[in-house]
């Protein structure tokens, strides 16, 4: 008996599209759990130390290549509401908040370095000296956040 109830589900195309629907719908339910899941840097990255930190002379050129190459995601301001933001899953960081301001300079530089989807990898892109701009630049974003 089973067996024939099984078979009439997928003989007719209504049966099938159900199945491709379930299917679907638990494709989009893991994707979008993979994606939620807190982003951790591994905890030799908050040993890593910052070589530019304070120093404000990088601070106008880490500017530029934020606003060029962070802002379309993360917004000029840093507060994740780039023009990008709203079709990315999971949204971007805002950068001015405590949450990421907390986090250790070695952290925020692995992550820009390693990236997560949809966020590229930068290690290949910037040189070292260039993501420590900005981790430093990312320090002075929350200076200017209202409480």
């Amino acid at each position: 008996m089973k067996k024939k109830h099984v078979q009439r589900i997928f003989s007719n195309s209504k049966g099938l599209l159900f199945i491709a629907g379930i299917v679907l719908l638990i494709l989009i339910f893991h994707r979008s759990f993979a994606q939620s899941k807190p982003w951790v840097a591994p905890a030799d990255a908050d040993n890593m130390k910052n070589p530019l930190a304070g120093n404000s002379s990088v601070l106008g050129e880490a500017k530029t290549l934020y606003t060029a190459n962070c802002g379309p995601c993360h917004g000029d301001k840093g507060k994740g509401d780039g023009l990008a933001a709203s079709g990315l899953n999971p949204k971007p960081a805002d950068h001015t908040s405590e949450a990421v301001q907390k986090q250790s300079d070695g952290a925020i530089f692995w992550k820009i370095s390693e990236g997560r989807a949809p966020m590229p990898a930068y290690k290949r892109v910037f040189s070292d000296q260039q993501r420590w701009e900005f981790v430093t630049y990312i320090r002075t974003l929350s200076k200017g956040k209202k409480k």
